[in-house]
């Protein structure tokens, strides 16, 4: 057990008695069965990185996230299309944990260049922690502007802004490891917590009232559009007869409710279908693939002339969308160049960071 003993006050008796009750004898570490630790709440080390670097690094090795962190995906693939240069302006649309972001602004701000960045990010718990950490590494609000904003809010941004457009637009989709691990957040079931799933804990409303009032109808067309769940039938069939007062409020009880909805089916093909559950329910709790569409049509209007955008994808219907916007705008004389091939992790990344494996990576450039 780690015990510190802790020095005495500045001006503190000399007298033992008197030392021990100004100040406490030992701080002992955060107590929890096992030999690690294993709540999100628990991995004292993990939220500190800076003062636990070693285990840290051992953790980031073994190809692990931090809890509480992210891990920037495909970096020098975005920088490579994007081409961030010193001066310019750059957007990126889901901050999130300020990876990304952090390099761009590097580039941007390059030898003392007035380059800007402005981050946009809907979540009100970590747009405020990400901005601190940029502040803290030199990152003024002078060259790094933040604003809680969803990515469709691009446009009325800028405008705020008064620009004329960007030179330089990403756009990470999906949701964050900060999000994903966090059980209070309600986006896994590895540990229980509320059936939340909001980007936005203080706007909509969360998937378990969503998910009590919604048809079966509808609970079906969603899992098959949103997750392409081959068993939708079944599952909301299922869920819509588990339905009532408290009940399928909680992380844990939905994944339940949906082994049980699949009494003939192996367990290890049973854990698929509920992460497309939850993957279905947080898209349309947060209206994901609206707020995409319509991010996609003023995304032109927020180009400058020969403005690159980059898009990370992690799902298959924002990838489909994504590309044919891409594809309409370079026939209609939009875009000049768009990618050809979608680009992957290099499989050293995904080993390294196996959540990185679904990413897909899209670029244009405004005509």
């Amino acid at each position: 057990m780690d015990e510190t003993p802790q020095p005495p006050a500045p001006g503190a008796s000399p007298d033992p008695a008197a030392s021990s009750a100004a100040t406490p004898a030992y701080r002992r570490r955060p107590r929890y069965p096992g030999r690690n630790p294993r709540r999100f709440d628990e991995k004292y080390k993990e939220h500190d990185p800076s003062r636990y670097a070693a285990d840290a690094e051992k953790i980031v090795a073994s190809g692990k996230t931090l809890a509480g962190s992210h891990r920037p995906i495909m970096v020098g693939e975005i920088l490579g299309v994007l081409r961030p240069a010193a001066g310019e302006r750059a957007v990126d649309c889901t901050l999130g944990h300020g990876g990304h972001a952090r390099e761009l602004l590097a580039r941007v701000c390059a030898e003392g260049a007035p380059g800007i960045l402005l981050g946009l990010d809907v979540d009100p718990i970590e747009l405020p922690r990400t901005e601190a950490r940029l502040r803290e590494e030199g990152f003024g609000p002078e060259r790094f502007v933040a604003r809680r904003s969803n990515h469709a809010g691009l446009a009325k941004m800028l405008g705020e802004m008064e620009w004329d457009g960007a030179d330089a637009i990403l756009a990470d989709l999906g949701v964050s490891s900060m999000q994903l691990d966090d059980p209070r957040r309600g986006f896994t079931y590895k540990h229980d917590g509320p059936l939340d799933l909001r980007m936005n804990p203080t706007r909509g409303e969360p998937a378990a009232v969503w998910l009590a009032k919604t048809t079966r109808e509808k609970l079906e067309s969603v899992l098959r559009e949103y997750s392409d769940e081959p068993r939708a039938a079944a599952i909301a069939t299922a869920l819509v007869a588990s339905r009532g007062p408290g009940k399928l409020a909680r992380t844990r009880e939905l994944a339940q409710a949906v082994r049980e909805a699949l009494p003939g089916v192996r367990p290890e093909e049973q854990e698929p279908s509920i992460r497309r559950v939850f993957q279905a329910l947080r898209i349309a709790v947060n209206d994901e693939f609206g707020s995409l569409d319509a991010w996609l049509r003023n995304l032109p209007g927020c180009l400058r002339r020969g403005g690159r955008v980059a898009v990370l994808t992690f799902h298959s219907g924002e990838d489909r969308r994504v590309k044919q916007s891409f594809k309409t705008g370079l026939a209609s004389g939009v875009y000049s160049e768009i990618t050809d091939e979608v680009i992957r992790p290099s499989a050293e990344e995904q080993r390294s960071n196996p959540r990185s494996s679904p990413a897909k990576l899209r670029w244009a450039i405004r005509a």
